[in-house]
């Protein structure tokens, strides 16, 4: 797997990361990770839409006003 990005927030317990597998079934290249351990996979398609909806603004109500 390659690493994509490190999303670090402000805690010591670890960092959520994004990695692209492409030797991995179509439909689970893109896999991320949480600070727990647990996974997340899904194809470049789904993940295309995480980032249109994030570009278009309508994820903005979700993050966290610092």
């Amino acid at each position: 797997m390659r690493s994509v990005a490190k999303f670090c927030g402000q805690c010591s317990c670890g960092c959520p990361e994004l990695f692209v597998d492409e030797t991995a079934p179509v439909e689970r290249q893109v896999v991320i990770t949480d600070d727990f351990g647990q996974r997340v996979e899904m194809s470049l398609d789904q993940f295309g839409s995480i980032v249109e909806a994030a570009k278009s603004g309508s994820l903005d109500s979700l993050a966290l006003v610092r």
